[in-house]
């Protein structure tokens, strides 16, 4: 027994086996329902398996190289990138705006932050539905309003020009109350003494933005972009719900189509690949955006 206890390593001491065995529970839950279907989907990808099949049939990069040529992956590829461009336009500069007026000193500020973040903590789906029908082109509140005042050609989900708009304005809507809360906390992060300082030089309100809010705001901007990159790629329930992908496809997006191929076609392994190729975009998107934006943070 003595001889067992000092060859056991120094580091395994009582407070070492219970961190282990507390942590237990959530590295198997981690290992049963993360690990293994990730790893099981990677090793399909090389596989070829319609789920009628019996047993799926190597195939090994052949999923990956017809993915290079599919005219659907690549429109479909387009299509996320122009929904991530727009959402993220939309986002940094609605997001920030909402954040400055919460950050004034109003009555009832509290009760306006709550309203301007509830859309954030409610069902995609139902605001799925509620937005399909505000987008209605003869009943619809929206194109209703556009009429109002004049401006033709109505905000339609069927039209094929049109469509991805929609979704950008239903996905804007939805997400600008959580990242205008994570600009609001990055703004009152940054010590009143700097607008001091700037008022005293004669900067007006204008100015103390430019040249004070938005340089300590460089670290929050990052996290905003990168995130809203990442939810972007990864769009799907708004999609189901208002459009299915259409109209003539014109929405589709990759993990729709992801989607599409698993479940609708049976392709379980070309879906496979499409997923593993998913993650490697958003994988050099994500250290590309840090790359980019990690010196003008730093300076």
């Amino acid at each position: 027994m003595a001889a067992l206890a000092i060859a056991r390593p120094r580091w395994w001491n009582e407070e070492t086996r219970f961190a282990w065995l507390a942590i237990l529970p959530a590295l198997a839950f981690f290992a049963v329902f993360v690990g293994f279907p990730v790893g099981y989907s990677f090793w399909l990808s090389f596989h070829e398996w319609n789920i009628m099949a019996p047993s799926p049939t190597w195939v090994g990069l052949e999923n990956y190289a017809a993915l290079a040529s599919d005219r659907d992956f690549l429109r479909s590829l387009v299509q996320t990138a122009l929904f991530t461009v727009g959402i993220t336009a939309c986002i940094l500069v609605l997001s920030l705006g909402m954040a400055l007026l919460l950050d004034e000193k109003l009555r009832w500020i509290r009760l306006y932050r709550t309203i301007f973040y509830l859309p954030a903590v409610t069902s995609l789906i139902a605001i799925g539905i509620v937005w399909v029908w505000m987008f209605d082109p003869q009943f619809g509140v929206i194109n209703q309003g556009l009429r109002a005042i004049g401006v033709e050609g109505p905000l339609r989900l069927a039209d094929t020009r049109l469509a991805l708009v929609c979704l950008v304005i239903t996905a804007a809507w939805r997400n600008i109350g959580y990242f205008a809360t994570v600009f609001l906390a990055g703004l009152q992060g940054i010590d009143a003494m700097y607008y001091e300082a700037a008022r005293i030089d004669g900067a007006g309100r204008w100015a103390s933005f430019r040249f004070v809010t938005l340089p300590l705001l460089k670290s929050t901007i990052v996290f905003v972009v990168v995130l809203s990159v990442i939810l972007s790629f990864q769009v799907f329930a708004l999609v189901y719900v208002m459009t299915g992908g259409g109209p003539a496809g014109s929405t589709q997006v990759l993990v729709f189509y992801l989607y599409q191929q698993a479940f609708t076609y049976f392709r379980l392994g070309y879906a496979s690949a499409v997923g593993f190729v998913l993650f490697v975009i958003i994988f050099v998107l994500t250290v590309l955006q840090f790359k980019a934006f990690g010196k003008a943070v730093e300076t």
